[in-house]
């Protein structure tokens, strides 16, 4: 990554629309990058758009569903049609799945997780890197889960969905590591989101979940969001391959 990319460097966030995605592409934005930002939902994603404009960002919405190939290669593609490269990608879509014991899943549940955070993020690497190799600089950030490094009753698919992550993180940073391209992956613990909401059920879940977490309280999407900037856009040259844990303790 040049000089002048860092300054203005293109990114693209996937997932961006709400919660840990938004607060990066806005993160991304008072850092002065050129975004696009991509989910599902267009009447969001245009409005995102141009509330990142609103601070000075070059920014623009792209619909694209990462459980498709042929919606990824066309986000990419058009990515790097308006902005001529791309030098920083945010994998951040992702699904809480169903809970619920082991017993209790099945093949439509975990196709329905592991399509997009797994298959998602594969895709996605896949036609980044293929950008990214052709200019010989880059940097990916996937956005795993302290799930992602550890186990939790009633949540295997989710967990186990993110373990994938961790496995797919490494193993494409050890395959570009002579390339100037770095793959890391930041793994937040429990934050206040609507995925949180629904990943408890209610009020009682939340706060039992915030309650084994030796901080004693949930993490802020602000606080993930800087932790990938951080990683992602030329502050940590020498960092490839590895899994940021920001999560008040809980994987300590």
């Amino acid at each position: 990554m040049t000089a002048s990319s860092i300054t203005t460097p293109v990114v693209l966030v996937t997932g961006a629309l709400a919660g840990i995605g938004r607060a990066t592409a806005l993160a991304f934005a008072r850092e002065g990058a050129r975004l696009v930002v991509s989910g599902r939902n267009p009447e969001a994603g245009d409005a995102l758009a141009a509330e990142l404009r609103t601070l000075g960002a070059d920014a623009l919405f792209l619909r694209a569903d990462v459980r498709s190939e042929t919606e990824v290669r066309s986000l990419v593609d058009q990515t790097v049609e308006r902005f001529g490269r791309l030098d920083a990608a945010v994998n951040n879509a992702g699904t809480e799945g169903q809970p619920g014991p082991v017993v209790e899943q099945t093949a439509e549940s975990y196709a329905a997780t592991f399509d997009t955070n797994v298959l998602g993020v594969l895709l996605s690497m896949k036609h980044e890197l293929r950008v990214m190799q052709a200019q010989g600089a880059g940097s990916i950030v996937n956005v795993s889960s302290a799930y992602g490094k550890i186990g939790a009753a009633g949540a295997s698919v989710y967990v186990a969905s993110k373990h994938a992550v961790e496995g797919l993180t490494k193993s494409a940073a050890l395959e570009v590591a002579t390339t100037g391209i770095r793959v890391n992956a930041v793994a937040p613990g429990p934050i206040e989101t609507g995925m949180l909401d629904r990943f408890t059920g209610g009020e009682a879940g939340k706060a039992w979940m915030t309650e084994q977490v030796p901080a004693k309280r949930l993490g802020h999407v602000d606080e993930i969001a800087a932790a990938i900037v951080f990683v992602a856009i030329g502050k940590a040259m020498y960092m490839t391959g590895q899994s940021i844990s920001v999560d008040g303790g809980v994987t300590a």
